[in-house]
C-alpha cells in the first residue's frame, strides 16, 4: 500500500507542476499563472472542495496545493489563485504544504479549513516512519476568495499530534466542532475525532474525542507484514451531512488494498457523539474519494471527489463530480454529472 500522505505531497507538487507556464511569487512560494476557462476534467487537484456561494453567485473550488479556482457554471474554471496567507513566523514555518483545503461561509464571514505542513520540524518517528509537524488550521476572510489570514489562536490541536482533513460541523447544540483525522502514521490505527470550536471559529476548547477508528469499517482492507489480511488503518476525508429524514452521516476515505476507496457512516442519535455504524459496503466507485457534498446555486445536490489514477508509475488526480440523492434515509450517490 502507498503511503497517503505521500500521494498529498505528491499531488501539491504536481499541481504546481502542471499549470507552470510562468510564474509569479506569493509569500515565498512560486505559483502557476491563472488560467482562464479551464475544463474541470482538465484541472489536477487532489481532495477538490467546492463552495457555492449565492452572494456572489459563483463557485469557488479549493484543495491540495493552497490554490482556488473559480467558475460561474461548475464547467470552466478560471485558476488557479493563491489565497492563504500564513505566518511565516508561526509553527507553519515560511512555506507550509496546505492540504485538502474547504472553505465554509459561517456567521457572515468565510473560513478556510486546511491541513498545514512544516516538513521541517519532525514530531515523532513510528515504525521507521517520521512523522513531519502537521496540523489542522483554520484561516478567515470577509471574502470567499480571499485572502485567508490567520486568526487569534497560534494552534488548534496539540503540537505532537500527526493531524489533518478538518472539516466544520455545526451540530444539534449549537455549537461548531472540527471534524478532523488523527493520522495512522503515529496511532497506527487512523481515528476520526471531534473538537468543538469557539464561536468565532478562532480556536479550539478542550481536547478532542475519536467517533470511530479505521479498523471500524467492513469493507476497508490491507496485509500486515506477513501478507495476513487485516483492516485498513487509514482515516482521510471526512465530510458530513443529514439526509431530508434528518439522518447523520459521514463519508470518509480509506484503502481496500491497493484502491482507494469511499464509505460512510451513521450516527445513532443524530449528533457527533454517534455511536456511528459504518455501512458494510463502499458508496464510490473504485478509485474516487476525498468526497464533499454541496447544493448547485440552483438547488441541485451534488458529491465533488478526486480520481485516482496511476499513470506510467505517477497517480493523477481530477475532480470529478456524482449526482447524489439526500431525499430518502441514506445518501445514494448516483451517476456522474457532467456540468
Amino acid at each position: 500500500m502507498i503511503c497517503i500522505t505521500d500521494m498529498k505531497s505528491f499531488g501539491f507538487i504536481l499541481l504546481t507542476a502542471v499549470f507552470f507556464s510562468g510564474v509569479t511569487l506569493a509569500q515565498g512560494r512560486e505559483v502557476p499563472q491563472v488560467r482562464k476557462d479551464v475544463p474541470l476534467d482538465s484541472i489536477v487537484l487532489s481532495d477538490p472542495a467546492i463552495l457555492a456561494d449565492s452572494a456572489t453567485n459563483r463557485y469557488y473550488m479549493t484543495g491540495t496545493g493552497g490554490m482556488l479556482w473559480k467558475s460561474k457554471d461548475l464547467k470552466l474554471w478560471d485558476g488557479p489563485y493563491p489565497i492563504a496567507q500564513t505566518d511565516p513566523d508561526s509553527w507553519m514555518g515560511p512555506r507550509p504544504m496546505i492540504w485538502a483545503a474547504e472553505i465554509h461561509a459561517y456567521r457572515g464571514k468565510y473560513y478556510y479549513f486546511a491541513t498545514f505542513t512544516n516538513r521541517a520540524v519532525k514530531i515523532d518517528t513510528v515504525e521507521g516512519n517520521v512523522i513531519e509537524r502537521r496540523a489542522c488550521h483554520v484561516l478567515v476572510s470577509d471574502r470567499p476568495d480571499g485572502p485567508y489570514v490567520p486568526m487569534k489562536d497560534p494552534t488548534y490541536l496539540p503540537a505532537d499530534m500527526p493531524t489533518l482533513d478538518g472539516t466544520l460541523w455545526v451540530d444539534r447544540d449549537g455549537k461548531p466542532y472540527m471534524i478532523y483525522c488523527y493520522e495512522w502514521l503515529q496511532n497506527l490505527n487512523g481515528t476520526m475525532e471531534k473538537i468543538e470550536l469557539k464561536p468565532d471559529l478562532s480556536g479550539t476548547i478542550g481536547t478532542g474525542e475519536v467517533l470511530f477508528r479505521a479498523s471500524d469499517a467492513p469493507w476497508s482492507r490491507e496485509k500486515d507484514k506477513a501478507g495476513n489480511d487485516r483492516p485498513n488503518k487509514v482515516t482521510d476525508g471526512p465530510y458530513l451531512f443529514r439526509t431530508k429524514t434528518g439522518r447523520l452521516g459521514m463519508i470518509w476515505t480509506s484503502w481496500v488494498y491497493d484502491v482507494y476507496t469511499q464509505g460512510v457512516a451513521y450516527s445513532e442519535s443524530g449528533t457527533l457523539d454517534g455511536p456511528w455504524v459504518q455501512e458494510k459496503e463502499p458508496i464510490s466507485p473504485p478509485n474516487f474519494g476525498h468526497g464533499m457534498l454541496f447544493h448547485t446555486l440552483e438547488g441541485k445536490p451534488l458529491m465533488s471527489v478526486h480520481s485516482h489514477r496511476s499513470i506510467n508509475g505517477r497517480y493523477r488526480r481530477i475532480p470529478h463530480l456524482f449526482e447524489v440523492d439526500l431525499s430518502g434515509d441514506k445518501l445514494v450517490v448516483g451517476r456522474p454529472y457532467a456540468p
